[in-house]
């Protein structure tokens, strides 16, 4: 069985399946750095050695900013990075905190199997996300990071 680079089950809308089903039939991972510009239509926002930062194409409801940081190799467990990408990373959320004046919210590595992560994409990346609490659905709905697939 070939290797999936993308979970449809983890999908949240229409047309980002619609684009995960052109990314299984090309079989290739949509992060990689030779693939990312053919699926991610945001603009590369900061890039580092490690990390290249860029706004979710897909935002989660009710979010005021909603951001990704993608690991430049493919990789898909922790074990997989360089040690100083961690700094990296941290580097780069202290920047979006300050760029975007957060004043809070919450960043999240999705990593390894997808069944677990939640993740729609099978390579290592970070959510970093503001939610935007003055929005008038906002109460009915804040924002919720998921982890681990829902059992069928």
């Amino acid at each position: 069985m070939k290797k999936q680079f993308v979970d449809l089950d983890n999908a949240r809308i229409d047309e980002q399946k619609k684009v995960m089903r052109e990314i299984i039939d090309a079989d290739h991972c949509p992060f990689c750095l030779s693939n990312l510009k053919k699926y991610h239509k945001q603009p590369i926002i900061k890039e580092g050695q490690f990390w290249l930062l860029t706004k979710n194409q897909w935002p989660y409801e009710n979010t005021k900013i909603h951001l990704l940081a993608i690991y430049k190799t493919h990789a898909e467990k922790l074990a997989d990075l360089d040690p100083a990408a961690g700094q990296e990373l941290l580097e780069l959320m202290q920047w979006a905190e300050k760029q975007f004046n957060v004043p809070g919210g919450a960043f999240a590595i999705r990593f390894g199997d997808t069944n677990y992560s939640a993740g729609t994409v099978a390579h290592i990346h970070a959510q970093f996300i503001c939610p935007d609490i003055h929005h008038p659905s906002y109460d009915q709905k804040p924002v919720k990071l998921k982890i681990g697939k829902t059992k069928n």
